[in-house]
Protein backbone atom coordinates (compact mmCIF):
# COMPACT_ATOMS: atom_id res chain seq x y z
CA UNK A 1 0.00 0.00 0.00
CA UNK A 2 1.33 3.39 -0.99
CA UNK A 3 0.17 6.83 0.02
CA UNK A 4 -0.03 9.45 -2.73
CA UNK A 5 -1.24 12.78 -1.34
CA UNK A 6 -4.75 12.17 -0.01
CA UNK A 7 -5.20 8.89 -1.83
CA UNK A 8 -4.27 5.37 -0.77
CA UNK A 9 -3.10 3.12 -3.62
CA UNK A 10 -3.52 -0.63 -3.06
CA UNK A 11 -1.44 -3.24 -4.90
CA UNK A 12 -3.30 -5.09 -7.67
CA UNK A 13 -3.19 -8.41 -5.77
CA UNK A 14 -4.89 -6.83 -2.74
CA UNK A 15 -7.67 -5.40 -4.92
CA UNK A 16 -8.26 -8.79 -6.56
CA UNK A 17 -8.53 -10.45 -3.15
CA UNK A 18 -11.03 -7.86 -1.91
CA UNK A 19 -13.17 -8.25 -5.05
CA UNK A 20 -13.13 -12.04 -4.76
CA UNK A 21 -14.12 -11.88 -1.10
CA UNK A 22 -17.00 -9.51 -1.83
CA UNK A 23 -18.26 -11.70 -4.68
CA UNK A 24 -18.14 -14.81 -2.48
CA UNK A 25 -20.01 -13.01 0.29
CA UNK A 26 -22.69 -11.55 -1.97
CA UNK A 27 -23.33 -14.60 -4.10
CA UNK A 28 -22.78 -17.43 -1.65
CA UNK A 29 -21.76 -20.96 -2.51
CA UNK A 30 -22.86 -23.67 -4.92
CA UNK A 31 -24.39 -27.04 -4.16
CA UNK A 32 -23.36 -29.63 -6.76
CA UNK A 33 -25.64 -32.65 -6.87
CA UNK A 34 -25.53 -35.99 -8.68
CA UNK A 35 -28.58 -38.25 -8.95
CA UNK A 36 -28.29 -41.87 -10.16
CA UNK A 37 -30.56 -44.90 -10.08
CA UNK A 38 -29.72 -48.16 -8.30
CA UNK A 39 -27.80 -49.31 -11.40
CA UNK A 40 -25.62 -46.22 -11.34
CA UNK A 41 -27.29 -44.62 -14.38
CA UNK A 42 -27.87 -40.86 -14.32
CA UNK A 43 -31.40 -39.60 -13.69
CA UNK A 44 -32.44 -36.64 -15.82
CA UNK A 45 -34.97 -34.04 -14.55
CA UNK A 46 -34.55 -35.03 -10.89
CA UNK A 47 -35.25 -32.00 -8.70
CA UNK A 48 -32.82 -31.03 -5.95
CA UNK A 49 -34.05 -28.66 -3.24
CA UNK A 50 -32.06 -26.93 -0.50
CA UNK A 51 -34.30 -25.67 2.30
CA UNK A 52 -32.74 -23.33 4.88
CA UNK A 53 -33.02 -24.62 8.44
CA UNK A 54 -33.92 -21.06 9.46
CA UNK A 55 -35.07 -18.42 6.97
CA UNK A 56 -33.77 -14.89 7.31
CA UNK A 57 -34.84 -11.81 5.41
CA UNK A 58 -31.95 -11.99 2.96
CA UNK A 59 -32.85 -15.62 2.17
CA UNK A 60 -36.20 -14.55 0.72
CA UNK A 61 -36.28 -14.40 -3.09
CA UNK A 62 -39.18 -13.40 -5.29
CA UNK A 63 -40.18 -16.14 -7.74
CA UNK A 64 -39.68 -15.55 -11.45
CA UNK A 65 -42.33 -16.28 -14.06
CA UNK A 66 -41.87 -19.57 -15.94
CA UNK A 67 -42.88 -20.81 -19.40
CA UNK A 68 -43.92 -24.39 -20.18
CA UNK A 69 -44.20 -24.59 -23.95
CA UNK A 70 -46.10 -26.99 -26.20
CA UNK A 71 -44.09 -28.07 -29.22
CA UNK A 72 -44.72 -31.08 -31.47
CA UNK A 73 -47.58 -32.14 -29.16
CA UNK A 74 -45.32 -32.38 -26.11
CA UNK A 75 -44.83 -30.22 -23.02
CA UNK A 76 -41.43 -28.57 -22.78
CA UNK A 77 -40.12 -29.49 -20.28
CA UNK A 78 -41.25 -32.82 -18.84
CA UNK A 79 -40.53 -31.71 -15.25
CA UNK A 80 -40.38 -28.09 -14.10
CA UNK A 81 -39.58 -27.06 -10.52
CA UNK A 82 -40.99 -23.69 -9.41
CA UNK A 83 -41.16 -21.68 -6.21
CA UNK A 84 -44.48 -21.04 -4.49
CA UNK A 85 -45.95 -17.85 -5.94
CA UNK A 86 -44.70 -18.52 -9.47
CA UNK A 87 -46.88 -17.73 -12.48
CA UNK A 88 -46.55 -20.29 -15.27
CA UNK A 89 -47.52 -19.44 -18.85
CA UNK A 90 -48.52 -22.23 -21.24
CA UNK A 91 -47.99 -20.92 -24.78
CA UNK A 92 -49.08 -23.03 -27.73
CA UNK A 93 -46.39 -23.24 -30.41
CA UNK A 94 -48.09 -26.01 -32.36
CA UNK A 95 -50.33 -25.49 -35.38
CA UNK A 96 -53.19 -27.18 -33.58
CA UNK A 97 -55.25 -26.52 -30.46
CA UNK A 98 -54.51 -27.72 -26.93
CA UNK A 99 -56.62 -28.07 -23.78
CA UNK A 100 -54.36 -27.94 -20.71
CA UNK A 101 -55.56 -29.05 -17.27
CA UNK A 102 -54.65 -30.54 -13.90
CA UNK A 103 -56.71 -32.32 -11.25
CA UNK A 104 -53.86 -32.31 -8.69
CA UNK A 105 -54.67 -31.18 -5.15
CA UNK A 106 -51.74 -28.75 -5.16
CA UNK A 107 -53.34 -26.90 -8.10
CA UNK A 108 -56.51 -27.62 -10.00
CA UNK A 109 -56.87 -25.59 -13.19
CA UNK A 110 -58.15 -25.78 -16.74
CA UNK A 111 -57.27 -23.82 -19.87
CA UNK A 112 -60.00 -24.72 -22.37
CA UNK A 113 -59.21 -25.51 -25.99
CA UNK A 114 -57.10 -22.66 -27.38
CA UNK A 115 -55.26 -21.93 -30.64
CA UNK A 116 -51.55 -21.25 -31.17
CA UNK A 117 -50.07 -18.23 -29.44
CA UNK A 118 -50.09 -16.69 -25.97
CA UNK A 119 -52.84 -14.76 -24.23
CA UNK A 120 -53.85 -13.75 -20.71
CA UNK A 121 -55.99 -16.87 -20.27
CA UNK A 122 -53.12 -19.37 -20.35
CA UNK A 123 -51.31 -18.08 -17.24
CA UNK A 124 -51.66 -19.95 -13.95
CA UNK A 125 -50.47 -18.96 -10.45
CA UNK A 126 -49.04 -21.82 -8.38
CA UNK A 127 -49.63 -20.75 -4.79
CA UNK A 128 -49.28 -24.00 -2.84
CA UNK A 129 -46.41 -26.50 -2.57
CA UNK A 130 -46.81 -29.99 -4.01
CA UNK A 131 -46.75 -32.07 -7.17
CA UNK A 132 -48.93 -30.91 -10.06
CA UNK A 133 -49.52 -33.35 -12.92
CA UNK A 134 -50.38 -31.52 -16.14
CA UNK A 135 -52.12 -33.04 -19.17
CA UNK A 136 -53.83 -32.15 -22.43
CA UNK A 137 -57.46 -33.17 -22.79
CA UNK A 138 -57.02 -33.62 -26.56
CA UNK A 139 -53.68 -35.45 -26.62
CA UNK A 140 -53.63 -38.14 -23.92
CA UNK A 141 -49.90 -38.83 -24.20
CA UNK A 142 -48.98 -35.25 -23.32
CA UNK A 143 -47.90 -35.20 -19.67
CA UNK A 144 -45.75 -32.93 -17.55
CA UNK A 145 -44.98 -32.35 -13.88
CA UNK A 146 -44.70 -29.08 -12.01
CA UNK A 147 -42.98 -29.47 -8.65
CA UNK A 148 -43.91 -26.48 -6.47
CA UNK A 149 -41.47 -25.91 -3.59
CA UNK A 150 -41.28 -23.57 -0.59
CA UNK A 151 -37.60 -22.77 -1.04
CA UNK A 152 -35.98 -20.46 -3.62
CA UNK A 153 -32.99 -22.80 -3.85
CA UNK A 154 -33.55 -25.66 -6.31
CA UNK A 155 -32.33 -27.11 -9.59
CA UNK A 156 -33.15 -29.85 -12.09
CA UNK A 157 -30.62 -32.47 -13.20
CA UNK A 158 -29.30 -32.71 -16.76
CA UNK A 159 -28.83 -35.83 -18.89
CA UNK A 160 -25.76 -36.70 -16.81
CA UNK A 161 -27.76 -36.56 -13.59
CA UNK A 162 -25.95 -33.40 -12.51
CA UNK A 163 -27.34 -30.13 -11.22
CA UNK A 164 -26.09 -27.02 -9.44
CA UNK A 165 -28.04 -25.02 -6.88
CA UNK A 166 -26.30 -21.65 -7.06
CA UNK A 167 -25.69 -18.81 -4.64
CA UNK A 168 -26.56 -20.41 -1.32
CA UNK A 169 -25.98 -18.04 1.61
CA UNK A 170 -23.98 -19.45 4.51
CA UNK A 171 -26.01 -21.57 6.88
CA UNK A 172 -27.62 -24.96 7.48
CA UNK A 173 -29.76 -26.65 4.81
CA UNK A 174 -31.90 -29.72 4.34
CA UNK A 175 -31.18 -31.09 0.85
CA UNK A 176 -33.74 -33.39 -0.77
CA UNK A 177 -34.39 -35.06 -4.14
CA UNK A 178 -37.68 -35.61 -5.98
CA UNK A 179 -38.57 -37.49 -9.15
CA UNK A 180 -42.04 -38.78 -10.16
CA UNK A 181 -40.89 -42.39 -10.67
CA UNK A 182 -39.18 -42.73 -7.28
CA UNK A 183 -40.25 -45.74 -5.22
CA UNK A 184 -41.61 -44.99 -1.73
CA UNK A 185 -38.38 -46.21 -0.11
CA UNK A 186 -36.44 -43.56 -2.05
CA UNK A 187 -38.72 -40.72 -1.00
CA UNK A 188 -37.92 -38.61 2.00
CA UNK A 189 -34.16 -38.75 1.51
CA UNK A 190 -32.73 -35.68 3.23
CA UNK A 191 -29.11 -34.68 3.65
CA UNK A 192 -28.17 -32.00 6.13
CA UNK A 193 -25.35 -29.77 4.94
CA UNK A 194 -23.52 -26.76 6.29
CA UNK A 195 -22.72 -24.06 3.74
CA UNK A 196 -19.70 -21.84 4.25
CA UNK A 197 -19.29 -18.77 2.04
CA UNK A 198 -16.89 -19.46 -0.81
CA UNK A 199 -16.91 -23.25 -0.34
CA UNK A 200 -18.95 -25.54 -2.60
CA UNK A 201 -20.72 -28.67 -1.37
CA UNK A 202 -21.13 -31.98 -3.23
CA UNK A 203 -23.99 -34.43 -2.65
CA UNK A 204 -25.03 -37.67 -4.31
CA UNK A 205 -28.43 -39.36 -4.26
CA UNK A 206 -29.16 -42.94 -5.34
CA UNK A 207 -32.86 -43.45 -6.07
CA UNK A 208 -34.91 -46.56 -6.81
CA UNK A 209 -37.25 -46.05 -9.76
CA UNK A 210 -40.43 -47.71 -10.93
CA UNK A 211 -41.64 -47.98 -14.50
CA UNK A 212 -44.14 -45.33 -15.51
CA UNK A 213 -46.94 -46.02 -17.95
CA UNK A 214 -47.50 -43.40 -20.64
CA UNK A 215 -50.08 -43.25 -23.42
CA UNK A 216 -48.81 -43.73 -26.94
CA UNK A 217 -48.89 -40.87 -29.36
CA UNK A 218 -51.79 -40.98 -31.79
CA UNK A 219 -50.86 -41.59 -35.44
CA UNK A 220 -50.98 -38.65 -37.82
CA UNK A 221 -53.69 -39.23 -40.39
CA UNK A 222 -53.18 -38.05 -43.94
CA UNK A 223 -50.03 -36.19 -43.02
CA UNK A 224 -51.99 -33.23 -41.64
CA UNK A 225 -53.46 -34.61 -38.47
CA UNK A 226 -56.71 -32.66 -38.74
CA UNK A 227 -57.67 -29.74 -36.51
CA UNK A 228 -56.85 -31.29 -33.12
CA UNK A 229 -54.39 -34.13 -33.76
Amino acid sequence: MKKNGCFVIFPAMTICFIVFALVSYCYGSNLKALVVDDEGKPVEYAVITATPASVTEKDVKKPSDVIIDQIDKEFIAYITPVQVGTTVTFPNNDKIRHHVYSFSSAKKFEIPLYPPGVDANNKVLFDKPGVVVVGCNIHDWMKAYIYVVDTPYFASSDSQGKSIVSNLPAGQYDVAVWYPAMEPKSQGQIMKISVVSGNDNDVKFTVHLTQQWRSRRAPVLGGGGGLYR
